[in-house]
């Protein structure tokens, strides 16, 4: 595997963890309950693109450290799990 595709890799795999860590964030401050008790709660209501959404949220971390930091693939890879979690918003939310 070439440099780029692995520093584009890194940058995904980075957006993906603080997107998840957004979500568990948001749940365990707005919600308090057991988080797949609240993640089915979440589906049942119609509210998980909500969820997903605001917890992308925390993807601006990574995103501006590299670019601080001129690492532009990872910045590609942040950008790539962001789109991901938009398009898991479409599909919850449609």
């Amino acid at each position: 595997m070439n440099s780029i595709a692995k520093e584009i890799i890194i940058g995904w795999l980075i957006g993906l963890f603080a997107n998840l860590a957004g979500i568990y964030l948001y749940i365990t401050i707005f919600f308090g309950d057991e988080l797949m008790k609240t993640i089915h709660m979440a589906i049942g209501q119609g509210i998980m693109g909500n969820i997903i959404a605001l917890g992308a949220i925390l993807n601006f971390l990574p995103f501006f450290v590299f670019m601080k930091k001129r690492q532009y693939y990872r910045v590609r890879g942040v950008v790539i799990a962001t789109l991901i979690a938009a398009g898991a918003v479409i599909f919850f939310e449609f």
